[in-house]
């Protein structure tokens, strides 16, 4: 299987799972990438998958249905009219070359997804690199669980976010350990591929482990740092993450 990625967007990418002549695609904000890709590369689409309903990841998706008729997975605790196939924790979703488990990820949405098989996940704007989403409709408790579950998936997993922030979020993390040499090569790394126009994802997800804020609420620098912003002393990873995340919201 190829997995290619398609820019839309300032920012976005939509994820593009060649088997065969065949085609799914993650999150289709912008119908047009992927139409012209499956007439330059002449495939079929074969199935959709959609992690949440914000409208840079469904907004070109009634575009592709109309001219590639598909199923089209989605989570079942948020209203989205295209699902044809709604899905929540634990359900398997197979597409052209993948078999999927679906994993719960509230907190940057209610009903947020995410889709995974081994080593591939596929998490929407849940953990991006060296970052994770915004709470819009969650709490922090939840966006703080939903990141607790995919860092317990093992260490080769590809992770394939749908937003290039990594830059910015290195800034962030730096600033939280800046004694952290993980964060100090993976910049350097990451300047030399957007200097190249190359994406930063997918990555890692042992090396998100060692330079991911997010992803280290039990550091003793992170601890710190996070009670230096908070003004008093926090009761736990949990707490952690909460200082965190609103640190990074005005970063």
């Amino acid at each position: 299987m190829q997995i290619i990625p398609l820019p839309a967007f300032r920012d976005n990418y939509i994820w593009l799972l060649r088997h065969g002549t065949t085609a799914t695609v993650v999150d289709p904000g912008d119908a047009a990438p992927v139409l012209r890709h499956l007439a330059d590369q002449g495939l079929t689409l074969g199935a959709i998958l959609i992690t949440h309903h914000h409208s840079d990841h469904i907004g070109g998706v009634e575009a592709l249905l109309a001219a590639h008729p598909a199923p089209v997975y989605g989570p079942a605790r948020e209203a989205i009219p295209a699902i044809t196939r709604p899905v929540g924790d634990g359900d398997m979703v197979s597409v052209p070359g993948a078999e999927f488990r679906v994993i719960d990820v509230p907190g940057h949405t209610a009903g947020h997804v995410a889709y995974y098989a081994a080593p591939m996940l596929f998490c929407g704007d849940t953990l991006f690199a060296a970052g994770c989403g915004r709470i819009f409709e969650g709490t922090p408790a939840q966006l703080y669980a939903s990141l607790e579950r995919l860092a317990g998936l093992p260490g080769d997993t590809q992770v394939y976010c749908t937003h290039e922030y990594t830059l910015s979020n290195l800034a962030f993390a730096a600033a939280v350990e800046p004694n952290n040499p993980a964060i100090t090569e993976r910049t350097a790394l990451c300047q030399a591929l957007r200097a190249d126009e190359r994406p930063t994802v997918p990555f890692r997800l042992d090396g998100e482990r060692d330079s991911n804020p997010f992803l280290r609420t039990r550091e003793a620098e992170v601890v710190r740092q996070a009670e230096v912003q908070a003004g008093r002393s926090l009761a736990g990873p949990e707490e952690v993450f909460a200082v965190l995340r609103e640190w990074k919201n005005r970063f």
